[in-house]
């Protein structure tokens, strides 16, 4: 095993994904290439459902955060394993449409959902929106009025948690772009604006601190302001707030030196917190939901790439360029996450060289890891970048004019394409001569 139990190594020495071989993937359908184990997904949504309903009851609900992976086919296995959805634009709304997802499962986010949005969003039926500020909830109102219509909403509050992760990831900080702040007043103000408005159902709040968290501190400081909120509108506005999402975040393992999260064992810590809270409050326990993205999807995933030019500098650093990089992988340039990645054909040998992972753009900033231990590389190498199922499909670009690569499925010991590679035809399909 290798991080993750599906990451092993077979009798050539080569990785396996899944328990397939990953240079055989690499020479089936070339690279660069992701590969996903859809059991693992499927494993990691029954684990979450199992705790939130066993941790907060048959009512609890996990919604799958779907800006860390979208395409129709993880919509599918969403529905198919009875999990609600977030999406954040109309880009992941029609996605989820083509893909037969049930509008009143998907709770609809985003700081500035356009009129359009808001109109779309309620042409397929979308259960919840979840409303970010004072404009958009005066315009998701106007809308349902003019449609004859009660939109169910969430109100998405901040309440103010320092998470400790990167700052780029932090959103529950009163100074954020998401949502109302409880320590200004204007969550409060907001609150008194939704009870008052026609055409919208108040049903819950919203919060979410942040990604990549390894302690359970933060959800439970979280948890403790919101509730003690839910307890002041109760007392100074007669409304009982029946729903509370506490948004995703778990962190996942990505490097050895990372900690493994029982996801569901900090379920039941956070719900033993909600409980005891609701309780010194005097309010009856909310309906909970859950967003997990990253922890649903990461660890399914793996990025095959090949060897280019290997190349050393004396009493500098060693070099170790592959076809794709900063396109198909922007995080280590966004946020310099950090990664494992080792030699596919030589997976068995000891990872005892340093380098630096560069990609082929035209680009200084184009790395996926610096200083990395992997096994020495030469050209035609297969190179394995792992835990690459979130933020990469879904945040690929075409930079340098490069095809993004094609999403590969496998499971039970068989391998199906789930996006396609796109083509340089695919590259100009939308440019007017």
């Amino acid at each position: 095993m290798i991080l993750h139990k599906h990451f092993d190594t077979n009798e050539k020495g080569h990785l396996t994904i899944g328990g397939m071989d990953a240079v055989e993937l690499a020479k089936e359908y070339g690279t660069p290439a992701y590969i996903l184990d859809e059991e693992v997904i499927r494993e990691n949504c029954r684990a979450y459902k199992k705790a939130a309903t066993d941790a907060f009851g048959e009512d609890a609900l996990p919604l799958y955060a779907s800006k860390a992976l979208c395409f129709t086919g993880v919509y599918r296995i969403a529905a198919e394993e009875e999990l609600g959805v977030d999406c954040v634009s109309g880009g992941e709304l029609f996605t989820a449409k083509k893909a037969g997802f049930p509008a009143e499962r998907i709770y609809f986010h985003g700081n500035n959902k356009t009129d359009r949005d808001i109109a779309d969003a309620m042409d397929m039926g979308v259960g919840t929106f979840v409303v970010d500020n004072e404009d958009e909830l005066a315009a998701v109102s106007a809308e349902a009025i003019r449609r004859g219509i009660t939109q169910r909403i969430l109100l998405r509050i901040t309440p103010g948690i320092d998470p400790h992760t990167h700052r780029a990831v932090i959103t529950g900080n009163v100074d954020s772009k998401f949502g109302s702040a409880i320590a200004t007043g204007q969550a409060m103000r907001i609150v008194k604006k939704a009870i008052a408005a026609q055409g919208i159902e108040l049903a819950g709040l919203h919060c979410h601190i942040g990604s990549q968290i390894f302690d359970i501190e933060p959800f439970a400081d979280a948890a403790d302001i919101m509730i003690r909120f839910l307890a002041t509108i109760k007392e100074e506005c007669g409304y009982h707030i029946r729903e509370l999402n506490l948004g995703g975040g778990l962190g996942v393992r990505y490097t050895e030196y990372d900690r493994q999260i029982d996801y569901a064992d900090a379920i039941h810590r956070i719900a033993a917190v909600v409980k005891e809270f609701c309780g010194k409050s005097g309010i009856p326990m909310p309906r909970v939901i859950l967003e997990p993205g990253r922890s649903l999807v990461a660890a399914a995933g793996a990025t095959l790439y090949t060897v280019g030019s290997v190349k050393e500098i004396p009493g500098f650093k060693n070099y170790i360029s592959v076809d794709g990089g900063m396109p198909d992988n922007p995080r280590y340039a966004l946020y310099q996450s950090q990664y494992t990645a080792l030699i596919a054909n030589r997976a068995t040998e000891p990872r005892e060289y340093r380098a630096t992972l560069a990609g082929r753009c035209c680009e200084s900033g184009d790395l996926l890891g610096e200083n990395m231990e992997i096994q020495k590389a030469q050209r035609g190498d297969i190179l394995a970048v792992l835990v690459t199922g979130a933020y990469n499909h879904s945040m690929a670009s075409n930079y340098n004019r490069l095809p993004r690569p094609p999403v590969i499925m496998v499971k039970n010991g068989e391998a199906r394409v789930a996006v396609r590679r796109e083509t340089y035809e695919d590259l100009v399909a939308l440019d007017q001569l």
